[in-house]
């Protein structure tokens, strides 16, 4: 299309003027073409400048998770996507990915949405996903690895975005164990990863790797309880940080991790090490019907985080929830 042509011309130069003689040459449209597709442009939320003599300049562009602007960030990372779909709404970019995994969509394939109607978090939470607010983004991977050699996923996707997020706007979130982010002690992102096994080998078929971070979100976008807990990356930054930038960021840091997936976790284990805020503190193991109060020390080489008990043994939990006294705005959890 000649929208999308002229786009990418005044994009290469973003507030720079480019003559409508240079455009229409190098997009091999009309100067009346090139006209009609800035007019689109500008309907669609870009602001363009028109000076005589001197041609149009892309000055703003809208923070719309869209094809165009996620493409122009990931040109910039030098990532091409297997395949994107830029969902306006969406029950869930997990379960979306999970449905047309069955019809055989590709590893590699991603799925980001303005809007989530039935955003999910572990253990069947829901998670808020309003409209223009927070990128919503998942990746389907079919990883030639053993469920076993799978186990650590979560904990490398929290440092996966972690990097995103640092790489987008210069803050770096610390982890909660397992897949918790926090900036400012409250909770900023999401993160699901759901496995499908082929039912009579155990092999698996499927990874779809999802995570949710709050980016323009207010107190009135979350109910009363979850306002108390949780942030957004704007807020934090203190101005609008990109949407399409973040987009990009995840994708560029997901495609990093699948094919790191099977080999050497060194680095991964050591940022997560670092950023890890549960390790060094006194925490609250939950289980359905107790808990129990230890002292973390360390996460070993699969994720799994070492505690020391109250008769000073030591054990490694793998799943479970784990409540860090002091977060979330709460004296105790």
């Amino acid at each position: 299309m000649s929208k999308d042509l002229v786009y990418r011309l005044l994009s290469q130069r973003p507030g720079q003027f480019v003559s409508g003689e240079e455009i229409s040459r190098q997009a091999g449209i009309s100067r009346a073409a090139v006209w009609k597709a800035v007019d689109s442009l500008r309907k669609a939320g870009y602001t363009i400048e028109a000076r005589s003599g001197l041609g149009y300049a892309l000055t703003a562009a809208p923070d719309a998770l869209s094809r165009r602007e996620i493409d122009a960030q990931l040109q910039a990372a030098g990532v091409t996507p297997v395949r994107l779909d830029c969902l306006e709404e969406i029950d869930s970019t997990n379960s979306y990915l999970k449905r047309i995994a069955l019809e055989g969509a590709p590893h590699g394939t991603v799925a980001v949405a303005n809007y989530q109607s039935g955003g999910r978090g572990r253990t069947s939470r829901t998670f808020l996903s309003p409209r223009d607010k927070g990128v919503y983004l998942s990746i389907l991977l079919r990883p030639a690895l053993t469920p076993e050699q799978l186990l650590p996923v979560t904990a490398l996707t929290a440092v996966a975005v972690c990097d995103a997020i640092e790489n987008t706007c210069g803050l770096r979130p610390r982890i909660k164990w397992t897949n918790d982010l926090l900036l400012g002690g409250k909770k900023l992102v999401g993160i699901l990863t759901e496995m499908a096994l082929e039912g009579e080998t155990g092999a698996v078929e499927s990874l779809v790797i999802g995570a949710g971070v709050n980016v323009h979100h207010t107190d009135a976008d979350f109910t009363p309880e979850v306002a108390q807990m949780a942030t957004a990356l704007s807020a934090q930054a203190g101005y609008p940080v990109s949407r399409p930038r973040l987009a990009a960021e995840m994708i560029a840091a997901f495609y990093r991790l699948s094919e790191d997936l099977g080999g050497d976790l060194g680095p991964y284990l050591a940022a997560y090490r670092r950023d890890c805020l549960t390790l060094g503190r006194e925490v609250h193991l939950l289980w359905s019907d107790s808990r129990e109060t230890v002292f973390a020390e360390d996460v070993d080489d699969r994720f799994g985080l070492i505690v020391r008990r109250g008769d000073g043994s030591r054990t490694t939990i793998r799943s479970g929830e784990v409540s860090v006294r002091g977060l979330y705005g709460y004296a105790d959890e």
